[in-house]
């Protein structure tokens, strides 16, 4: 696995390190997500987060695929002291606040994670749609897009574009999803 990025397109109060292995000193906060889990066994992302006000903690966040085509990496959330982290497909929204309050996304995998700051959303593509993420949690999920890859395009205001395969006609269909709502307008 390569180094995670790191994406900061919204205003956070915590900082968050990738680390290399898990430390062989656990520290006294430690946390698994989600809590009941094999998928650590395959791989995890080992994050050692501090939060603004409080002690620092470990995060072991379980690893969905080894696959280059899933994104990995640590981006901040619409509510400042969410933290978001993927692991190879696995979407986890933690409240550094209270590390026991997390969400675990039904998307398996996460194919890509774009930030919408302008509507203070981050949206997460699936394979049929995408799952928009705000302040107070779950936004909207768009209507099924494609029958098997969602590709966004650009952004025109609040206008999100992109294609999605159709199975029936084997060809990259356009559509266009309204960003405050997730209806699609195209």
């Amino acid at each position: 696995m390569t180094t995670p990025a790191f994406h900061a397109a919204f205003a956070h109060d915590w900082q968050a390190e990738v680390l290399a292995t898990r430390p062989l000193i656990l520290p006294p906060r430690h946390y698994v997500y989600p809590q009941e889990v094999e998928e650590v066994e395959r791989g995890a992302l080992e994050l050692m987060v501090r939060p603004a006000g409080a002690g620092p903690f470990l995060a072991t966040c379980a690893l969905g695929f080894r696959d280059p085509i899933v994104p990995t990496g640590v981006w901040s959330a619409p509510r400042p002291q969410d933290l978001c982290a993927v692991a190879g497909g696995y979407a986890y929204l933690i409240d550094t606040a209270a590390p026991e309050r997390f969400t675990m996304l039904a998307y398996k995998p996460v194919l890509a994670v774009v930030p919408a700051p302008e509507q203070a959303l981050l949206l997460f593509v699936g394979h049929r749609a995408i799952l928009a993420w705000g302040a107070e949690g779950e936004a909207w999920q768009s209507p099924k897009l494609s029958d098997e890859g969602v590709t966004i395009t650009g952004t025109d205001g609040d206008l999100l574009q992109g294609l999605g395969w159709n199975m029936l006609t084997d060809k990259e269909t356009p559509f266009a999803l309204d960003l405050r709502t997730g209806a699609r307008t195209a």
